[in-house]
Formats: C-alpha cells, sequence, structure tokens
C-alpha cells in the first residue's frame, strides 16, 4: 500500500508571505478550508488512489499550521489584510506539503485515520473524467499551476513565485504546460475543477470487505479468548461460548451481488447505445450469489491477484457494476463485470487462486464492444459474443483466399475454442488468427467486421483504409473483409504481434502514398499502420511495401510511439527511409499524405522534390531530416528511418 509523509515544515522560501499569528492562521484555516483541501487534492499524485488521496488532502491542509509564534490574543484579526496574509501563507504551506509529499512507511502516516471505510468523490461525467486523466498524466506542479490559476485566481507572476518557493526548479515551464492543458481538455476547466467530482470534503462513504472484516474479527476473539483460557489468573471459559461477531455494517451496494445491474435481454435491439450497456446477463450461474459475492470481493481489494490493462484503474467500482456473464468455461468458474468505464472478469479455475482481470472498455462501440476473451487454454481461446453478433467465423489473415471458418456459437453467446495462430518460421512472423464477425439488422449496423486477440480482455477492431483515386476526396477508415481490405491486412499481420498486452483498440492500415521506385524497379506502397489504445494514445508504424518483399518478412520502416499521426486528429503524415537497388544502389526514400505538395532532404542527402513522393541518391552514411510543405502554405516535420 503506497504511504505518503506530509512534511511539517516547507522549505524556508516556500512561504512569501509574512508567518501569521495562530489567531490568524486558524481564522483564516477555517475560512477557506475547502479551498485549501481541494487545492492539495488537486497536487497530489493520483497513484496514491481516491482514499488515500483524499485523506492525505486533509493532513496536508492540517499540518500547514503553524506550531509556534505568537502567543494568542484572545481576538480575531482584523477582517482584511492580516487574514489575507494568513491565507496567502498558509496556501504556500499546503501547495509546498502537497509537492514533497513522498512514500514512508505505514506506521507513520499521520491521522485523519479512516478504518472499515472506502470514501472518494463522487464520480463525473465524460468532461470530469477526460480532465482527470489529463491531470493524472502531467507532473505535480502543473497540476499546483493550473490550480492556483484557476481555483485561486493568481496571476502569472505570482504563480511561478509560490512555485519556485516551493522548490519547483522550472516554474515558468509548468505554467506553460497548465495553459497547454487548459487549453486541450473539454469543458471549461475553471468550472469542473470546482464541481463536486473534484472536492474531497464532499465524498461517498462505503464500507470495506465487510467479510473479510468479519472474517478477521471472529479470528481475532478466538484468539482472546485461547489466550484468557491458557492464563491461570483467568478463571474458566466456557469451553462452547460462541465468540463475539462485530455488529455488521450496511452492505455496500457495489458489493452486493442483488444490486448488481443487469440489461433487459433485448435492450441492444432497441438503443442507440450499442455497447456494454446493451450486454443482458448471461450464462448458467448468474444466480449464484456466491459466486457472485466471491467476484465482487476481489474487485474491492480482498488480495486476489489482480492483473490489469494498461493504464486501467485497479480501484473498486463506485457503485454497483453490470453483471455481463457467470458461467463455467472450460472447467473454471467465470464472472464478467463491466461499471461503465472497465471490464472486469473474475476466473476461479480448477486448481490455483483465483484471478481478476482489469481493462478499460469507456466510449466501446459496436465492433469493440462486440466480443471478449473469456478463457485462453492449451486447447485456444474462446470469447463471449455482443447480442448484436448474428454470424462469426475464424479467418489466418496470411490467407487471404480462403473462406471464414464458421464457429458454432453456444445459445449464451460463447465460442468454442479459436486455435492459437501458427508459429513463427525462419525470418517470419507466424500467422494471426482473427475473427469475422457480423452484426444483425436489427441495430441497422448489418455488417462484417475484423477483431484480433492482442492478449487483453477486447480483441482489437482491424479496418483498412485504401489509396484514394485521384481527384477523389480522402476515404474513410473501412471494413476489411472484402478481398482488397484481406489481402492489404496479409501484408500487414507481422505489424499486430508487438502490440500485445499494450491496451490496443482499434488498428487502421492506412494506405497513404504510392511511388515508382528508381531504376524500374516497380511500385511502392506507403503505409502507416495506427494502433489506437482505449485511453487514447497512439502508435504508428510505417512500412514501405515494395515488390520484392514478402508478408512474412515485414518489418517497420520506423516506428512512432504516443502519437496522433495517422489517425482522426493526425491526417498529415510525412516518412523516409533507406532503399536498395536491385543494382545495389542506395536510395533515400520518402513519401508524404495528400496535402504534401514539396519535400526538402538536408542534413546527410540534400536535395528537393516537388508534389508527395521523394527519391535521390544517397551514396553515404549519416542522418538525413525531412520537411515537407503543405498545400495551406504550413510546414510538416518528416520522420526518417536510421540510415536514410
Amino acid at each position: 500500500m503506497q504511504q505518503i509523509r506530509i512534511p511539517r515544515k516547507g522549505p524556508s522560501a516556500a512561504i512569501s508571505a509574512p508567518r501569521p499569528s495562530r489567531d490568524a492562521a486558524e481564522a483564516a484555516l477555517v475560512e477557506h478550508y475547502p479551498a485549501l483541501v481541494r487545492l492539495a487534492h488537486l497536487v497530489l499524485p493520483p497513484s496514491l488512489g481516491r482514499q488515500r488521496r483524499v485523506l492525505a488532502a486533509h493532513a496536508v491542509v492540517q499540518r500547514a499550521l503553524p506550531r509556534g509564534g505568537p502567543a494568542r490574543t484572545g481576538a480575531l484579526p482584523r477582517p482584511r489584510g492580516p487574514r489575507e496574509e494568513a491565507h496567502a501563507w498558509l496556501r504556500a504551506r499546503v501547495v509546498t506539503g502537497a509537492l514533497t509529499a513522498r512514500e514512508l512507511r505505514p506506521a507513520a502516516l499521520a491521522l485523519p485515520r479512516v478504518t472499515g471505510l472506502r470514501l472518494f468523490p463522487r464520480a463525473g461525467g465524460g468532461d470530469e473524467l477526460a480532465l482527470d486523466r489529463a491531470l493524472a498524466a502531467v507532473a505535480p506542479e502543473v497540476r499546483a499551476a493550473l490550480a492556483l490559476t484557476l481555483l485561486e485566481g493568481l496571476g502569472p507572476e505570482e504563480t511561478t513565485a509560490l512555485l519556485a518557493g516551493a522548490g519547483v526548479t522550472a516554474p515558468h515551464r509548468a505554467l506553460d504546460a497548465a495553459a497547454r492543458l487548459r487549453a486541450t481538455v473539454p469543458g471549461d476547466p475553471a468550472a469542473l475543477l470546482r464541481g463536486p467530482e473534484f472536492d474531497p470534503c464532499t465524498v461517498h462513504l462505503r464500507p470495506t470487505d465487510l467479510l473479510r472484516r468479519r472474517r478477521r474479527g471472529r479470528a481475532a476473539a478466538l484468539a482472546a479468548a485461547l489466550l484468557l483460557a491458557a492464563l491461570p489468573a483467568a478463571g474458566a471459559l466456557r469451553a462452547d461460548a460462541p465468540a463475539p461477531v462485530p455488529a455488521a455494517a450496511a452492505p455496500d451496494p457495489a458489493a452486493d451481488p442483488a444490486a448488481l445491474l443487469r440489461a433487459d435481454p433485448e435492450r441492444w435491439a432497441d438503443t442507440s447505445r450499442v455497447d456494454f450497456t446493451a450486454w443482458p446477463a448471461r450464462g448458467d450461474r448468474t444466480r449464484d450469489t456466491a459466486l457472485l459475492g466471491r467476484a465482487l470481493t476481489a474487485w474491492a481489494g480482498d488480495g486476489v491477484r489482480t492483473e490489469t490493462a494498461p493504464r486501467t484503474s485497479a480501484a473498486p467500482p463506485a457503485g454497483p457494476p453490470a453483471l455481463l456473464y457467470a458461467g463455467e468455461t472450460d472447467g473454471a468458474a467465470v464472472v464478467l463485470l463491466h461499471d461503465g468505464v472497465r471490464l472486469a472478469r473474475y476466473t476461479e479455475p480448477p486448481a490455483g487462486a483465483p484471478v481478476l482481470v482489469l481493462a478499460r472498455a469507456d466510449d466501446a462501440d459496436v465492433t469493440t464492444a462486440a466480443s471478449v476473451v473469456l478463457a485462453r487454454t492449451g486447447a485456444g481461446t474462446r470469447y463471449l459474443l455482443a447480442p448484436w453478433i448474428a454470424e462469426a467465423g475464424v479467418r489466418d489473415l496470411a490467407a487471404p483466399a480462403a473462406a471464414a471458418r464458421e464457429l458454432a456459437v453456444a445459445p449464451d453467446g460463447v465460442t468454442p475454442p479459436v486455435p492459437a495462430p501458427r508459429p513463427a518460421g525462419a525470418g517470419g512472423c507466424g500467422g494471426t488468427t482473427v475473427l469475422q464477425l457480423r452484426s444483425s439488422a436489427r441495430i441497422v449496423e448489418d455488417h462484417a467486421f475484423l477483431v484480433a486477440d492482442l492478449g487483453g480482455l477486447g480483441p482489437a477492431h482491424l479496418s483498412w483504409t485504401p489509396l484514394p483515386a485521384p481527384g477523389v476526396p480522402s476515404r474513410q477508415p473501412r471494413e476489411a473483409t472484402g478481398p482488397l481490405g484481406l489481402a492489404a491486412w496479409a501484408r500487414s499481420g507481422c505489424l499486430l504481434g508487438p502490440l500485445r498486452d499494450s491496451g490496443v483498440r482499434s488498428v487502421n492500415r492506412w494506405e497513404y502514398a504510392e511511388q515508382q521506385l528508381p531504376e524500374r524497379a516497380g511500385r511502392a506502397l506507403w503505409v502507416c499502420a495506427r494502433a489506437e489504445t482505449w485511453e487514447g494514445t497512439g502508435r504508428a508504424d510505417v512500412v514501405l511495401e515494395t515488390p520484392a518483399r514478402a508478408p512474412e518478412t515485414v518489418r517497420p520502416l520506423l516506428t512512432v510511439p504516443d502519437t496522433a499521426a495517422c489517425g482522426r486528429f493526425g491526417q498529415d503524415v510525412l516518412a523516409g527511409g533507406p532503399w536498395t537497388s536491385p543494382s545495389g544502389a542506395r536510395y533515400l526514400l520518402a513519401a508524404g499524405s495528400r496535402h504534401v505538395v514539396g519535400i526538402t532532404a538536408g542534413g546527410a542527402v540534400r536535395a528537393r522534390a516537388q508534389g508527395r513522393v521523394f527519391a535521390a541518391r544517397a551514396p553515404g552514411a549519416g542522418a538525413a531530416v525531412l520537411d515537407g510543405r503543405l498545400a495551406d502554405g504550413g510546414l510538416l516535420r518528416g520522420w526518417t528511418a536510421a540510415g536514410g
């Protein structure tokens, strides 16, 4: 469990305001306590978890009071100057304490303490969730700068001075980063930060694991009884006296099987939100309250081994989750839950300890909510299909001309084991087995699509964007189930292997340019495969497909992590890399997307070309730099593979 230390005193330079009297400080703290706690809560690291972050925020503020100073006078300070000075002094102490909180041994964590209860601020909507994620991704000093400017109303000079005094080495950079964050998040950040979702003074209370505490209470009572029985002076104890049981608190709705949400079996066919919220509860153990209770207790943190997908919170659900499945799968008991943001799969194997797997599932749609992995065994992978899936089959991406093999899906939506892909041969990447699913015409989304198991709970949706014809507007991603799409993905299947277990929700193969190779070596195709994760980041793999390159040996020319390029919010791309002609001559090749009208190379290769493609001799080694000119006059910095 992560512990923190709240410093009793920050650096002396952190407090620019004069030290107030204790009377003035206490009066300012009482008057501004909610705002100060909100400020500390925003600066503290989200990795503490919801409960510990709330408690730590209160501890930071309560420890900001001066312990010494002038004696009490018995009278409150004047209503203006002294109290405002005290507020500024406390605010600086709070920021310093929140920025310098760090890990400490469990016994050293100071009050307040809360035993037997979990507490957390109210869950917000989409804008609040987006802002919370953005805040979690930046440094503490950036959160402090944002809070000081938006909530405390400080100007840039006051903010940078306070941050510098708190020990921040680059306060101006923190202020600039806060301004960028403010401009990129949806909604009004100031209004959102003042809402109840970011208020650690208005919290929900839930009991912790009652069953585990009750068992521990019984064990402690029994141990005490045995100890007393062993003491000669303790007197006689009745051997059959039952151990005292603590009074049970009110059940937590989030851990109560009776409170589980269950969608109507026909809701999926009559809703505009076709995602996991429309899944009914299926399986032959949906009324097994003991199994469901164990699954909910595991999600509440009862010591069960928990695996989380990248950037997925392991916190318990804030309210009762929805039950999607409970049944037997390959001899194991499996429960699938959904809290509106995450999927939770609880598995009790025939032998061994239970396992809880958590993965993001927010903003799912008809394709990304179409299937979930129930189990992986030596026989293959079993999936649970959405109720709107009318047909299901299996394909090998390496064999695009072969027909899909039909899957015999059980009435509860569980598939038979789908065999794992064939192993890779020498220099190859192996086969890639994918599901081809077709949705029901009852949801007016009657179309087939591909999903690939990339190691997570939810398979990733595969799509394809072909080259646009001359004079035709750019195309949108389309399903890759036709002959051309399948043939295209047969050449990109090797790109899926490195994406396993990285939280990918979709992969689109975008053919953004074609180029006639030098020395009449044929036609090359420039491809950018973008892998989109559930939390919004993306990875771009650029491939130069030449006539001599076999699909089994396709490797990215270059890979760019954490980028918006090659997607909806990054539609301009320029990339280049080395290429050796059949005669042995070395070239630097490059190509840009449709808005690129000129390319300039610098560094080891110096040349210029009009249009979207570029080819120049590269006689020596060294790095090249690419710049593209866009149709609107803008400039685009290109990517260059090593060796170009």
